[in-house]
């Protein structure tokens, strides 16, 4: 086993392609089907709210994309001011700035992981794996933080307790209630984690037994190379 192939794993020989394509084919449908499923939840929301008052009787509605929160952002932020809650823009203002780099990242490691052939595949994946869960993390992260840090100073503050508001389900700060629900977006960030581990399943059965081989050629050869010097 040469240097490269202990880094990115055994090539398959062409007549094992020709004879067991399906097999081989099958780690990069999916893993290609997840970069797909990434790039594109980049143009739909991830995460919407909607906050209902009397004053709205059609409720006013935000949606968050990865780079971008829109909807009726002004009219929210003029309500929440009165409670001492900060502009929606402030929030995850870092993130937003670096998410569709990192998206396009996370891709391009799933299509490096489809030409490795070993474990290293996993370990390449592993961020797109998670991405939704630290997404929610990240987002339950300033609604706390938006809501637990009131601004003493507003026309309301001591009319409404800090709280924070819901990342899920519904929620009801004074008269005003909010329905917090995941976006299509989001979903397809979920669909592509799902798609990641089909893909890593099909790589393992097409590739271990490949590994397995190289490393016990790799041993063979150890051992009859110590037996010559022996004798």
């Amino acid at each position: 086993m040469t240097e490269l192939e202990k880094l990115i794993g055994p090539r398959p020989p062409q007549e094992l392609l020709a004879r067991e394509r399906l097999r081989f084919l099958l780690p990069t449908v999916f893993l290609g089907l997840a970069v797909f499923c990434l790039l594109v939840s980049i143009f739909f929301p991830y995460w919407r709210i909607t906050l209902l008052a009397p004053q709205y009787p059609g409720g006013l509605q935000a949606q968050v994309y990865i780079n971008r929160v829109t909807g009726d952002v002004r009219e929210i932020d003029g309500l929440n001011h009165y409670i001492g809650m900060r502009p929606l823009e402030e929030a995850a203002q870092l993130e937003r700035s670096l998410s569709v780099y990192m998206v396009a990242v996370l891709s391009l490691l799933i299509i490096a992981a489809i030409y490795v052939h070993n474990r290293l595949a996993a370990v390449l994946t592993l961020p797109a794996l998670l991405y939704p869960v630290i997404f929610l993390a990240d987002l339950y992260y300033w609604l706390r933080n938006f809501g637990m840090n009131l601004d003493p100073n507003a026309p309301l503050r001591n009319a409404v307790k800090p709280f924070v508001p819901p990342l899920i389900g519904e929620g009801r700060v004074g008269q005003f209630r909010t329905v917090a629900e995941l976006g299509s977006g989001f979903y397809l960030a979920a669909l592509a984690s799902f798609l990641i581990l089909v893909g890593l399943y099909f790589h393992r059965r097409a590739y271990k037994p490949l590994v397995e081989q190289a490393l016990g050629g790799a041993a063979a050869g150890q051992v009859e190379g110590g037996a010559e010097q022996a004798s």
